[in-house]
Protein backbone atom coordinates (compact mmCIF):
# COMPACT_ATOMS: atom_id res chain seq x y z
CA UNK A 1 0.00 0.00 0.00
CA UNK A 2 1.21 3.44 -1.18
CA UNK A 3 0.93 6.51 0.97
CA UNK A 4 1.03 10.29 0.60
CA UNK A 5 1.38 13.13 3.27
CA UNK A 6 -0.87 15.75 2.89
CA UNK A 7 -0.77 18.92 5.50
CA UNK A 8 -2.40 21.49 2.47
CA UNK A 9 -6.01 20.52 3.43
CA UNK A 10 -7.95 22.51 6.06
CA UNK A 11 -10.65 22.47 8.01
CA UNK A 12 -12.95 24.07 5.49
CA UNK A 13 -11.48 22.29 2.86
CA UNK A 14 -12.66 18.74 4.10
CA UNK A 15 -16.16 20.38 5.51
CA UNK A 16 -17.08 21.99 1.97
CA UNK A 17 -19.98 20.27 0.68
CA UNK A 18 -20.07 18.46 4.24
CA UNK A 19 -23.91 16.55 4.52
CA UNK A 20 -25.40 14.72 7.14
CA UNK A 21 -28.01 11.89 7.64
CA UNK A 22 -30.10 11.86 10.85
CA UNK A 23 -31.70 8.57 9.38
CA UNK A 24 -28.40 6.67 8.87
CA UNK A 25 -26.41 8.80 11.81
CA UNK A 26 -23.38 9.29 9.65
CA UNK A 27 -21.47 11.81 7.71
CA UNK A 28 -22.19 11.31 3.98
CA UNK A 29 -19.90 13.29 1.58
CA UNK A 30 -17.02 16.17 2.48
CA UNK A 31 -14.52 18.07 0.76
CA UNK A 32 -17.00 19.13 -2.32
CA UNK A 33 -18.37 15.51 -2.67
CA UNK A 34 -14.77 14.20 -3.09
CA UNK A 35 -14.89 12.59 0.04
CA UNK A 36 -16.96 9.65 0.95
CA UNK A 37 -17.12 10.21 5.23
CA UNK A 38 -18.43 6.99 5.66
CA UNK A 39 -18.22 4.17 3.35
CA UNK A 40 -19.85 0.87 4.14
CA UNK A 41 -17.11 -0.79 6.26
CA UNK A 42 -17.05 1.99 8.95
CA UNK A 43 -19.09 2.35 11.96
CA UNK A 44 -21.50 4.53 12.64
CA UNK A 45 -21.17 8.19 14.04
CA UNK A 46 -21.07 7.63 17.79
CA UNK A 47 -19.62 10.85 19.10
CA UNK A 48 -22.62 12.83 19.61
CA UNK A 49 -24.03 10.03 22.51
CA UNK A 50 -23.25 10.56 25.75
CA UNK A 51 -24.44 14.00 25.37
CA UNK A 52 -22.36 14.82 22.66
CA UNK A 53 -18.93 15.54 24.76
CA UNK A 54 -16.55 13.76 22.45
CA UNK A 55 -17.70 15.54 19.44
CA UNK A 56 -17.76 19.20 21.43
CA UNK A 57 -14.22 18.29 22.18
CA UNK A 58 -13.20 17.96 18.53
CA UNK A 59 -14.17 21.17 17.72
CA UNK A 60 -13.11 22.63 20.90
CA UNK A 61 -9.28 21.31 20.32
CA UNK A 62 -9.14 23.10 17.15
CA UNK A 63 -10.60 26.23 18.48
CA UNK A 64 -7.78 26.23 20.84
CA UNK A 65 -5.20 24.86 18.23
CA UNK A 66 -4.78 21.62 19.47
CA UNK A 67 -3.91 18.96 17.22
CA UNK A 68 -6.51 16.27 16.42
CA UNK A 69 -4.25 13.57 15.07
CA UNK A 70 -3.84 12.20 11.58
CA UNK A 71 -6.21 11.62 9.55
CA UNK A 72 -6.01 8.57 6.30
CA UNK A 73 -8.32 8.68 3.31
CA UNK A 74 -8.18 5.72 0.93
CA UNK A 75 -7.92 7.07 -2.52
CA UNK A 76 -10.68 5.53 -5.29
CA UNK A 77 -10.08 6.08 -8.63
CA UNK A 78 -10.64 10.34 -8.78
CA UNK A 79 -12.22 10.40 -5.50
CA UNK A 80 -11.45 9.25 -1.79
CA UNK A 81 -13.55 7.73 1.33
CA UNK A 82 -12.18 8.34 4.99
CA UNK A 83 -10.00 5.30 6.12
CA UNK A 84 -9.62 6.79 9.84
CA UNK A 85 -11.22 9.86 11.26
CA UNK A 86 -14.93 9.83 10.49
CA UNK A 87 -15.59 10.51 13.56
CA UNK A 88 -13.82 13.57 13.91
CA UNK A 89 -14.15 14.75 10.57
CA UNK A 90 -18.30 14.39 10.95
CA UNK A 91 -18.17 16.17 14.37
CA UNK A 92 -16.29 19.45 12.69
CA UNK A 93 -18.87 19.06 9.78
CA UNK A 94 -22.13 18.80 12.16
CA UNK A 95 -20.83 21.71 13.94
CA UNK A 96 -20.40 23.88 10.60
CA UNK A 97 -23.78 22.30 9.82
CA UNK A 98 -25.14 24.61 13.00
CA UNK A 99 -25.95 20.94 14.85
CA UNK A 100 -24.28 21.07 18.03
CA UNK A 101 -23.05 24.38 20.04
CA UNK A 102 -19.47 24.71 22.04
CA UNK A 103 -18.34 26.18 25.30
CA UNK A 104 -16.21 29.36 25.59
CA UNK A 105 -14.33 29.66 28.70
CA UNK A 106 -16.99 31.49 30.73
CA UNK A 107 -19.41 28.94 29.87
CA UNK A 108 -21.31 30.45 26.99
CA UNK A 109 -22.51 27.95 23.84
CA UNK A 110 -21.96 28.64 20.51
CA UNK A 111 -23.01 27.99 17.06
CA UNK A 112 -20.39 27.92 14.48
CA UNK A 113 -22.64 31.58 12.85
CA UNK A 114 -22.47 32.76 16.67
CA UNK A 115 -18.79 32.95 16.48
CA UNK A 116 -16.67 35.94 15.80
CA UNK A 117 -15.54 36.48 12.35
CA UNK A 118 -11.87 35.59 13.52
CA UNK A 119 -13.18 32.69 15.32
CA UNK A 120 -15.04 31.49 12.37
CA UNK A 121 -11.76 31.67 10.01
CA UNK A 122 -9.42 30.28 12.46
CA UNK A 123 -11.55 27.42 12.60
CA UNK A 124 -12.11 26.75 8.51
CA UNK A 125 -8.41 27.38 8.00
CA UNK A 126 -6.64 25.18 10.42
CA UNK A 127 -4.65 22.98 8.51
CA UNK A 128 -5.42 18.84 8.67
CA UNK A 129 -2.65 16.18 8.40
CA UNK A 130 -3.74 13.71 6.18
CA UNK A 131 -2.28 10.38 4.64
CA UNK A 132 -3.50 9.20 1.31
CA UNK A 133 -3.57 6.25 1.17
CA UNK A 134 -3.45 3.55 -2.62
CA UNK A 135 -4.06 -0.16 -2.51
CA UNK A 136 -5.98 -3.42 -3.00
CA UNK A 137 -8.81 -3.70 -1.21
CA UNK A 138 -7.55 -6.46 1.22
CA UNK A 139 -4.64 -4.41 2.05
CA UNK A 140 -7.06 -0.97 2.64
CA UNK A 141 -9.43 -3.10 4.96
CA UNK A 142 -6.73 -4.81 6.81
CA UNK A 143 -5.36 -1.04 7.41
CA UNK A 144 -8.63 0.11 8.59
CA UNK A 145 -8.42 -2.99 11.13
CA UNK A 146 -4.95 -2.21 12.40
CA UNK A 147 -5.67 1.16 13.12
CA UNK A 148 -8.76 0.53 14.75
CA UNK A 149 -7.51 -1.72 17.39
CA UNK A 150 -7.02 1.59 19.57
CA UNK A 151 -9.74 3.38 20.70
CA UNK A 152 -13.54 2.27 20.54
CA UNK A 153 -13.08 -1.71 19.91
CA UNK A 154 -14.50 -2.58 16.55
CA UNK A 155 -17.02 -5.67 17.21
CA UNK A 156 -17.75 -8.59 15.46
CA UNK A 157 -20.62 -7.06 13.10
CA UNK A 158 -18.27 -3.75 12.45
CA UNK A 159 -15.23 -5.52 11.27
CA UNK A 160 -17.49 -8.07 9.10
CA UNK A 161 -19.50 -5.20 7.64
CA UNK A 162 -15.80 -4.24 6.73
CA UNK A 163 -14.91 -7.49 5.07
CA UNK A 164 -17.75 -8.12 2.96
CA UNK A 165 -18.81 -4.49 2.21
CA UNK A 166 -21.06 -3.71 -0.94
CA UNK A 167 -24.51 -3.58 -2.14
CA UNK A 168 -25.96 -6.48 0.34
CA UNK A 169 -24.33 -4.84 3.76
CA UNK A 170 -25.36 -1.01 2.01
CA UNK A 171 -28.91 -2.66 2.03
CA UNK A 172 -28.94 -4.16 5.23
CA UNK A 173 -27.57 -1.03 7.44
CA UNK A 174 -30.24 1.00 5.79
CA UNK A 175 -32.82 -1.74 7.36
CA UNK A 176 -31.29 -2.81 10.18
CA UNK A 177 -28.97 0.36 11.38
CA UNK A 178 -31.31 3.44 10.66
CA UNK A 179 -32.30 5.21 14.06
CA UNK A 180 -35.37 6.61 12.90
CA UNK A 181 -36.79 3.20 11.67
CA UNK A 182 -40.31 3.09 13.06
CA UNK A 183 -39.93 -0.48 13.25
CA UNK A 184 -37.42 0.27 15.86
CA UNK A 185 -40.08 0.86 18.38
CA UNK A 186 -41.14 -3.05 17.99
CA UNK A 187 -38.31 -4.59 17.01
CA UNK A 188 -36.72 -3.40 20.74
CA UNK A 189 -39.37 -5.31 22.73
CA UNK A 190 -37.30 -8.68 21.06
CA UNK A 191 -34.24 -7.35 19.81
CA UNK A 192 -31.13 -6.11 22.26
CA UNK A 193 -28.43 -4.14 21.01
CA UNK A 194 -27.33 -0.51 19.80
CA UNK A 195 -28.75 -0.26 15.95
CA UNK A 196 -25.41 2.55 15.77
CA UNK A 197 -22.62 -0.67 16.44
CA UNK A 198 -24.44 -2.83 14.01
CA UNK A 199 -25.76 -4.95 16.90
CA UNK A 200 -29.32 -5.56 15.63
CA UNK A 201 -28.52 -6.11 12.24
CA UNK A 202 -26.15 -8.83 14.13
CA UNK A 203 -29.44 -10.51 15.32
CA UNK A 204 -30.94 -10.33 12.27
CA UNK A 205 -28.14 -11.98 10.39
CA UNK A 206 -27.55 -14.76 13.35
CA UNK A 207 -31.29 -15.59 12.93
CA UNK A 208 -31.30 -15.96 9.32
CA UNK A 209 -28.37 -18.45 9.38
CA UNK A 210 -29.74 -20.75 12.76
CA UNK A 211 -26.04 -19.51 14.45
CA UNK A 212 -23.59 -16.73 16.27
CA UNK A 213 -21.07 -18.38 14.89
CA UNK A 214 -18.64 -15.88 13.49
CA UNK A 215 -18.28 -18.21 10.79
CA UNK A 216 -21.77 -19.21 9.79
CA UNK A 217 -22.85 -15.29 9.58
CA UNK A 218 -19.40 -14.73 7.52
CA UNK A 219 -20.42 -17.42 4.92
CA UNK A 220 -23.67 -15.88 4.66
CA UNK A 221 -22.27 -12.41 4.14
CA UNK A 222 -19.94 -13.39 1.59
CA UNK A 223 -22.71 -14.92 -0.66
CA UNK A 224 -24.79 -12.36 -1.00
CA UNK A 225 -22.18 -9.65 -1.01
CA UNK A 226 -23.13 -8.55 -4.30
CA UNK A 227 -26.76 -8.75 -3.55
CA UNK A 228 -28.65 -6.09 -4.85
CA UNK A 229 -31.04 -6.07 -1.95
CA UNK A 230 -30.99 -7.63 1.89
CA UNK A 231 -34.75 -8.76 1.37
CA UNK A 232 -34.21 -12.22 2.58
CA UNK A 233 -32.50 -11.26 5.63
CA UNK A 234 -35.74 -8.73 6.48
CA UNK A 235 -38.25 -11.02 5.26
CA UNK A 236 -36.80 -13.49 7.68
CA UNK A 237 -36.44 -11.12 10.14
CA UNK A 238 -39.44 -9.70 10.20
CA UNK A 239 -41.63 -13.18 10.25
CA UNK A 240 -39.83 -13.98 13.21
CA UNK A 241 -40.90 -10.80 15.34
CA UNK A 242 -44.51 -11.08 13.99
CA UNK A 243 -44.56 -14.28 15.00
CA UNK A 244 -43.09 -13.73 18.30
CA UNK A 245 -45.84 -10.38 18.52
CA UNK A 246 -48.79 -12.79 18.18
CA UNK A 247 -47.83 -15.55 20.25
CA UNK A 248 -47.23 -13.46 22.88
CA UNK A 249 -49.07 -10.19 22.69
CA UNK A 250 -48.58 -8.84 25.93
CA UNK A 251 -44.85 -7.27 25.91
CA UNK A 252 -42.67 -7.95 29.36
CA UNK A 253 -39.19 -6.79 29.70
CA UNK A 254 -37.90 -10.01 30.05
CA UNK A 255 -38.81 -10.90 25.79
CA UNK A 256 -36.17 -8.53 24.82
CA UNK A 257 -32.61 -10.41 23.70
CA UNK A 258 -34.15 -13.95 24.04
CA UNK A 259 -33.11 -16.20 21.16
CA UNK A 260 -36.05 -15.57 19.10
CA UNK A 261 -34.84 -16.76 15.94
CA UNK A 262 -34.24 -20.54 17.60
CA UNK A 263 -37.63 -20.36 19.32
CA UNK A 264 -39.62 -19.63 15.84
CA UNK A 265 -37.74 -22.54 14.47
CA UNK A 266 -38.44 -24.79 17.18
CA UNK A 267 -42.43 -24.02 17.88
CA UNK A 268 -43.32 -21.84 15.26
CA UNK A 269 -45.68 -24.80 13.68
CA UNK A 270 -47.14 -25.57 16.93
CA UNK A 271 -50.78 -24.59 17.47
CA UNK A 272 -50.94 -22.39 20.50
CA UNK A 273 -54.06 -21.12 22.60
CA UNK A 274 -52.53 -17.66 22.95
CA UNK A 275 -55.04 -16.62 25.66
CA UNK A 276 -53.72 -19.82 27.72
CA UNK A 277 -50.30 -18.68 27.22
CA UNK A 278 -51.10 -15.57 28.37
CA UNK A 279 -52.68 -16.64 31.63
CA UNK A 280 -49.97 -19.59 32.13
CA UNK A 281 -47.46 -16.35 31.49
CA UNK A 282 -49.12 -14.22 34.23
CA UNK A 283 -48.87 -16.85 36.74
CA UNK A 284 -45.49 -17.92 36.76
CA UNK A 285 -44.55 -14.06 36.86
CA UNK A 286 -47.04 -13.75 39.98
CA UNK A 287 -45.07 -17.17 41.90
CA UNK A 288 -42.03 -16.22 43.71
CA UNK A 289 -40.38 -19.84 43.34
CA UNK A 290 -39.78 -18.72 39.88
CA UNK A 291 -36.20 -16.88 40.02
CA UNK A 292 -35.61 -16.75 36.48
CA UNK A 293 -38.55 -14.99 34.46
CA UNK A 294 -36.88 -14.66 30.91
CA UNK A 295 -37.18 -19.15 31.02
CA UNK A 296 -40.93 -18.44 31.36
CA UNK A 297 -41.63 -18.20 27.61
CA UNK A 298 -40.12 -20.77 26.40
CA UNK A 299 -40.91 -23.09 29.27
CA UNK A 300 -44.50 -22.41 28.40
CA UNK A 301 -43.90 -23.01 24.98
CA UNK A 302 -42.60 -26.59 25.91
CA UNK A 303 -45.98 -27.37 27.13
CA UNK A 304 -44.17 -27.40 30.64
CA UNK A 305 -41.42 -29.94 29.99
CA UNK A 306 -38.08 -27.21 30.12
CA UNK A 307 -38.83 -26.74 34.23
CA UNK A 308 -35.25 -25.77 34.15
CA UNK A 309 -35.37 -23.05 32.50
CA UNK A 310 -37.10 -21.18 35.13
CA UNK A 311 -34.38 -21.85 38.04
CA UNK A 312 -37.18 -22.86 40.49
CA UNK A 313 -36.30 -21.62 43.65
CA UNK A 314 -34.33 -24.13 46.22
CA UNK A 315 -35.91 -24.68 49.45
CA UNK A 316 -34.14 -22.89 52.59
CA UNK A 317 -31.42 -24.01 53.98
CA UNK A 318 -33.81 -23.83 57.77
CA UNK A 319 -36.02 -25.79 55.88
CA UNK A 320 -33.52 -28.21 55.26
CA UNK A 321 -32.23 -28.92 58.20
CA UNK A 322 -36.02 -28.84 59.85
CA UNK A 323 -37.33 -31.33 57.54
CA UNK A 324 -34.00 -33.63 57.32
CA UNK A 325 -34.30 -33.65 61.61
CA UNK A 326 -37.95 -34.66 61.51
CA UNK A 327 -37.72 -37.61 59.20
CA UNK A 328 -34.71 -38.80 59.94
CA UNK A 329 -36.21 -38.95 64.12
CA UNK A 330 -39.17 -40.62 62.77
CA UNK A 331 -37.54 -43.24 60.81
CA UNK A 332 -34.75 -44.42 63.66
CA UNK A 333 -37.98 -44.62 65.45
CA UNK A 334 -39.49 -46.85 62.91
CA UNK A 335 -36.79 -48.41 62.29
CA UNK A 336 -36.25 -47.33 58.21
CA UNK A 337 -33.97 -45.33 56.15
CA UNK A 338 -34.54 -41.73 56.10
CA UNK A 339 -35.07 -41.72 53.03
CA UNK A 340 -38.74 -42.76 52.08
CA UNK A 341 -38.14 -44.21 48.77
CA UNK A 342 -34.61 -46.61 50.72
CA UNK A 343 -37.20 -47.26 53.04
CA UNK A 344 -39.80 -48.50 50.50
CA UNK A 345 -37.34 -51.09 49.10
CA UNK A 346 -36.32 -54.27 50.64
CA UNK A 347 -32.47 -53.65 49.42
CA UNK A 348 -29.34 -52.90 51.57
CA UNK A 349 -30.43 -49.37 52.24
CA UNK A 350 -33.91 -50.10 53.24
CA UNK A 351 -32.64 -49.07 57.12
CA UNK A 352 -29.07 -46.78 56.12
CA UNK A 353 -29.63 -43.49 58.23
CA UNK A 354 -28.61 -40.76 55.67
CA UNK A 355 -25.88 -38.21 56.43
CA UNK A 356 -27.97 -34.66 55.84
CA UNK A 357 -25.21 -34.01 53.21
CA UNK A 358 -25.61 -36.93 51.30
CA UNK A 359 -29.52 -35.99 50.36
CA UNK A 360 -31.65 -33.63 48.51
CA UNK A 361 -34.38 -31.57 49.29
CA UNK A 362 -37.44 -32.67 47.18
CA UNK A 363 -40.75 -31.70 46.59
CA UNK A 364 -42.89 -34.24 47.48
CA UNK A 365 -45.85 -33.06 44.77
CA UNK A 366 -43.80 -31.38 41.69
CA UNK A 367 -43.03 -27.64 41.39
CA UNK A 368 -44.64 -28.41 37.86
CA UNK A 369 -47.64 -29.90 39.15
CA UNK A 370 -48.73 -27.08 41.43
CA UNK A 371 -46.45 -28.16 44.51
CA UNK A 372 -45.29 -25.26 46.55
CA UNK A 373 -42.16 -24.79 47.79
CA UNK A 374 -42.43 -25.22 51.16
CA UNK A 375 -41.67 -27.10 54.03
CA UNK A 376 -45.28 -29.18 53.85
CA UNK A 377 -44.18 -29.73 50.68
CA UNK A 378 -40.46 -30.90 51.42
CA UNK A 379 -39.07 -34.52 51.82
CA UNK A 380 -35.47 -35.47 51.89
CA UNK A 381 -34.48 -37.98 49.71
CA UNK A 382 -30.69 -39.93 48.81
CA UNK A 383 -29.32 -38.31 46.17
CA UNK A 384 -29.49 -41.78 44.29
CA UNK A 385 -33.29 -41.55 44.65
CA UNK A 386 -33.54 -37.88 43.63
CA UNK A 387 -32.18 -37.87 40.29
CA UNK A 388 -34.18 -40.75 39.87
CA UNK A 389 -37.07 -38.66 40.46
CA UNK A 390 -35.65 -35.66 38.80
CA UNK A 391 -38.58 -33.48 38.42
CA UNK A 392 -39.07 -30.08 39.89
Amino acid sequence: MNTTLRTDLTVGDICAGFEFSAAEGKGLYGWSGKLTIQPEYQRHYLYAERGGSRERAVVESVLRGYPIGLLYFNRVGDAYEVLDGQQRITSLGRFTKELFPVEDAQGNLHYFESLSAVQREKFLSTPLTIYICAGTEDEIKSWYKTINIAGLALNRQEISNAIYSGPFVTAAKKIFSNSLSPRLHLWRNYVRGDVKRQEILRTALEWVVKSSDDSAVETYMSAHRNDGDASELETYFERVIDWAQKTFPHVHDDMCGLDWGRLYETYHEKIFDVAELAAQVDKLYADDAVTDKRGIFEYVLSGGELTKLLHVRYFELSTIKTVYSRQTREAELAGKSNCPMCAAGKGSNAKRIWKRNDMDADHVTAWSAGGETSAANCQMLCRHHNRLKGNA
